[in-house]
């Protein structure tokens, strides 16, 4: 399992979204208060966010390590301002590679995803998708995990020009129906708009009058109207202050029964 958060809003510093509130991101990685799977994230972390030139392509910092052993993040997370940030802390599924290239955000043109969750038996998933999934396609997986197969499976999705929450239900539905235990909270954006999914574990927002922010677990900001996700619920927010919630329980009657 994992930690994460992403936001849209006006240009806050890192620093702001990832180490400076009480309970942030940050100290979820050592003692988050809703993880049912796992109580520590320490298998790395990473931040992506966007540059203010319109157009620009994600940035991101990614490390192996736990997230406080890095001596060189307060001053980067302090000194960014980004419109639109996703940051992680992970807890490795079991089989899954320890390299910095597993840890999220995941990245592809205008686009950063992160997955919180695990898929039993991950590695046979192509086989249980009926082969969907070419020998080519997993050699080009950008790293050994569950995170990066679903990635491979939404981005293309998003080439064949499904809409990002067309993209992550459809490759929920196929995940769900092979493995109906497998938690699915996902997080896409592509700096203008967020799509989550809670499919499994806990997800929370905020909305202001101009900003929104999704996270695994709430933080502890004075005054924050922090709201719970139903399970099996897709939710899409973009900058023009639209926050919009879908139920997948339907679509997934048959992976229930």
């Amino acid at each position: 399992m994992c930690r994460h958060l992403a936001y849209l809003g006006p240009p806050v510093s890192l620093a702001q979204l990832v180490t400076a509130p009480a309970h942030s991101l940050y100290e979820q990685s050592w003692a988050p208060r809703l993880q049912e799977h796992g109580v520590v994230n320490a298998d790395g972390f990473g931040i992506g966010w966007y540059p203010p030139e319109d157009g620009a392509e994600p940035a991101r910092y990614r490390r192996n390590v736990p997230i406080w052993t890095d001596p060189n993040l307060p001053e980067l997370a302090a000194a960014i301002r980004s419109h639109a940030v996703i940051a992680a802390v992970r807890s490795a599924t079991a089989g899954t590679g320890q390299e910095e290239q597993a840890a999220a955000p995941f990245r592809d043109g205008r686009y950063l995803f992160s997955h919180n969750g695990a898929i039993p038996d991950w590695p046979n998933l192509p086989t249980a998708l009926f082969g969907a999934v070419s020998p080519a396609e997993l050699l080009s997986l950008q790293a050994r995990s569950d995170t990066a197969l679903l990635w491979l499976l939404i981005y293309r999705e998003l080439r064949r020009g499904a809409a990002p929450e067309q993209a992550l239900a459809a490759v929920v539905r196929q995940v769900a129906e092979a493995r109906p235990t497998a938690r699915l909270n996902l997080l896409l954006t592509d700096g203008a708009t967020i799509v989550a999914t809670r499919f499994g574990d806990t997800l929370w927002y905020r909305d202001g009058l101009d900003s929104f922010l999704v996270a695994s677990e709430p933080d502890d900001e004075p005054g924050a109207d922090w709201r719970e996700v139903p399970d099996h619920t897709l939710l899409l927010a973009n900058r023009a202050g639209i926050v919009r919630t879908t139920t997948l329980r339907a679509s997934y009657a048959a992976a229930e029964k």
